[in-house]
């Protein structure tokens, strides 16, 4: 009998061993890819501006300060490919392509946008810890 290789993986992916679940501290688990994706600079900023609303690519460049245009370009694609992002080109000259978070880019766009405004309430403590840090140095 021939198994598939895909067939194989979602066998082993749905086991209920241990060693069959995601975890990130394995080195193996692709899960590890998936968060760098959301929780990169780039990648937390791009999700937490399309949580407010959809933005076309300049507009999602000027709401994001400093990003490069190959870094949106690239960051957006991954976003996309993870099915977190939607992009929609409309067959019009001059092209116009909007982009939109997907229902699972909405629930990973408010879970790093609650860490987010974590840190920036914790700025003043962080820089507590830095300056005696540093002063035990």
């Amino acid at each position: 009998m021939n198994v598939s290789v895909e067939s194989a993986a979602a066998a082993t992916a749905t086991s209920d061993t241990p060693a069959s679940r995601p975890s990130v501290n394995r080195v193996e688990c692709p899960s590890r890819l998936v968060l760098e994706h959301v929780t990169s600079r780039w990648g937390v900023l791009v999700l937490a501006a399309l949580l407010e609303r959809s933005h076309r690519f300049s507009e999602l460049r000027r709401e994001i300060g400093g990003v490069s245009e190959k870094m949106l370009a690239q960051t957006l694609q991954v976003l996309e490919r993870d099915g977190f992002v939607h992009r929609d080109a409309k067959p019009v000259i001059p092209p116009r392509v909007d982009y939109s978070l997907t229902p699972m880019g909405r629930d990973v766009a408010q879970q790093v946008w609650a860490l987010t405004r974590w840190v920036e309430g914790r700025l003043d403590d962080v820089f507590e810890a830095r300056a005696a840090y540093d002063s035990a140095r």
